[in-house]
């Protein structure tokens, strides 16, 4: 008996005669009629096509994360010589770059900071050589950096901790919107400004890094939380901002 006229035998039963059709469904899903057991056999792969499909897979699969990791590497090594792109020698040198917090960086953060920069760009640094660059006061206490839409200030207690004075202005994109942002420490502020002067030279040399907790928009002092995308109260950024940079051959006033 084949599917059709099984088919045909159960549809001319009456419902009180159901008991007579168990014994065709039965037949036909014996594997006697076109339909097939499906068995672990057939699902787990142990048919030699499948076999060989799934090591095909594998192969694929194993390679595209050979590529992928080569294009990592590719991407986020170093342009130039691994190191400080200051130099102590020549006229005065400085860069200053602001890294967001994990989670508010782009897919989470879960990109080498490297290969994001080079993937949509990283305008949150500047340096001696951007337009407007300007070097203000500069002690073993304090250090004043501008450029254009950016303006860095860092004062230090005098005994190696950060002051409350501190803050950076800076221009950033957040939420398809541009803001100009004025960020400073939180009460108990983390980070540290290290100077030396330069043997032989009334100049300074160091580095510094700093967190900044509080943000607020420049121009009205109010914090971005829905503006930010987030929930209202919830301030932009969800964590500090970390600052790092260095300087050479700044001169003392």
């Amino acid at each position: 008996m084949n599917a059709i006229q099984g088919a045909r035998k159960l549809n001319s039963l009456r419902y009180k005669d159901l008991s007579r059709a168990l014994p065709i469904l039965s037949r036909e899903w014996q594997g006697k009629g076109p339909f097939r057991r499906l068995t672990t056999a057939t699902i787990y792969g142990d048919h030699p096509g499948m076999k060989t499909s799934m090591k095909i897979s594998l192969i694929v699969i194993a390679l595209a994360l050979i590529v992928g990791l080569a294009v990592i590497w590719i991407v986020t090594r170093p342009d130039g010589p691994v190191g400080a792109s200051v130099t102590t020698s020549g006229g005065p040198s400085f860069e200053v770059n602001v890294e967001k917090p994990r989670m508010d960086r782009f897919l989470g953060g879960i990109l080498p900071t490297g290969l994001e920069a080079k993937l949509i760009g990283n305008g949150l640094r500047f340096d001696h050589a951007s337009r407007g660059a300007k070097i203000g006061s500069v002690g073993q206490d304090r250090l004043e950096l501008s450029a254009d839409g950016w303006g860095l200030l860092i004062q230090t207690d005098g005994k190696g901790g950060i002051a409350p004075g501190t803050s950076l202005v800076f221009p950033i994109e957040i939420a398809e919107k541009k803001w100009t942002l004025r960020c400073r420490p939180a009460d108990r502020a983390v980070g540290y400004l290290q100077a030396t002067t330069r043997p032989g030279a009334d100049v300074l040399d160091g580095r510094f890094v700093i967190e900044l907790a509080n943000c607020a928009d420049a121009a009205t002092g109010e914090i971005l939380d829905t503006e930010a995308g987030g929930n209202p109260g919830d301030a932009w950024p969800s964590s500090p901002l970390t600052v790092r940079g260095n300087f050479a051959g700044l001169r003392q006033k």
